[in-house]
């Protein structure tokens, strides 16, 4: 008699697929109900972080509202790949803005409901991190400033991926792109530029402020949900590694946005009025090598010569992190 190997599978776990859990206990994702408000057929390239974060976040926000929402989307790979004329792929009131006036434009349909009186009614908007950290700063600022009742969502791939792979000011240093490349004395993106946007956010003493990442999908949806209980300006920053800006392989998405944790290159918490309020702990510190190697645009840092120097930097960056927001545990 023929033998084969049977699988066995863990069930009850807290998972994203899970419908074994409790209806209390599932994450919206695992949930029949979940709205799939960017629904199947976009064109993202595979193992998109961008795709999974949009997905993720703008079915939780669906959720908190009964499905009263509506998105303002700046232009960028999230527009492009959704929403390829003259077909697209939400499910939901949807409005394409400029590259740089998303918040604004937010700001304005969430004026428009207020003044029909259409309070159940709220108002999302989204863009890359070009759009956000870039293009679209000021509006943003401006958004931040009078307190405008608006969920903005930066997802952060960390380059202009959808012309080109050129730096943005949340480029990491070193890193390669078409306009940061690998050459020269100091090669890959400088240190000593770019901008923090979360702290900023923070600086604007708004409501509420986010990190999050597409490895944690409850943490995710936790603070999406939480962001729509509140009245006036919040934002929430999502990490969405990016597999053909960053030469990754497309099924280590969900693992570079762990090791970005792991490592304290990205620090997930969460602020109100311009005070931390909480923050993710991690176990132990991995290596920064162990987020660098499995992409290419790090490559030149470690090849037949390792740049030791600039990858202790790099450390450094992520050491203060760690330090600045108590990210080890007890």
């Amino acid at each position: 008699m023929e033998q084969s190997l049977v699988k066995f599978y863990q069930t009850g776990t807290f998972t994203v697929g899970n419908r074994l859990l409790a209806a209390d206990q599932r994450s919206e994702q695992a949930s029949v109900k979940r709205s799939n408000s960017l629904n199947s057929g976009h064109r993202a390239c595979q193992g998109c972080g961008e795709a999974l974060g949009a997905r993720y976040a703008i079915d939780a926000a669906m959720a908190a509202t009964n499905g009263q929402l509506i998105a303002a989307n700046a232009t960028g790979c999230l527009e492009v790949f959704s929403t390829p004329y003259p077909e697209t792929s939400w499910q939901m009131p949807w409005i394409h803005s400029l590259f740089g006036n998303a918040a604004a434009v937010a700001t304005g349909i969430a004026a428009a409901m207020k003044a029909k009186g259409r309070s159940d009614v709220r108002v999302v908007a989204q863009g890359g991190d070009g759009g956000t950290t870039d293009i679209g700063f000021g509006c943003l600022s401006g958004m931040f400033e009078r307190n405008d009742d608006v969920l903005y969502i930066c997802y952060d791939n960390e380059a202009y991926m959808n012309t080109g792979v050129q730096r943005s000011s949340a480029t990491p240093p070193a890193a390669r792109t078409a306009t940061t490349m690998s050459v020269g004395e100091h090669p890959g993106n400088q240190f000593g530029q770019g901008k923090n946007v979360p702290q900023i956010a923070m600086a604007h003493e708004i409501p509420y402020v986010a990190t999050a990442t597409v490895a944690d999908l409850r943490d995710l949806e936790y603070k999406v949900k939480k962001a729509m209980t509140i009245r006036g300006a919040r934002y929430i920053h999502i990490f969405v590694p990016c597999p053909l800006g960053w030469g990754a392989a497309s099924h280590d998405t969900i693992k570079l946005s762990r090791l970005a944790v792991e490592s304290g290159v990205f620090p997930v918490f969460e602020a109100e009025r311009g005070e931390v309020t909480g923050v993710l702990t991690i176990r132990h510190q991995v290596p920064i090598e162990d987020y660098l190697k499995p992409q290419k645009r790090f490559a030149h840092l470690f090849g037949k010569r390792p740049d030791v120097a600039t990858i202790a930097r790099l450390q450094a960056r992520a050491d203060r992190n760690i330090r600045r927001f108590g990210l080890l545990g007890e």
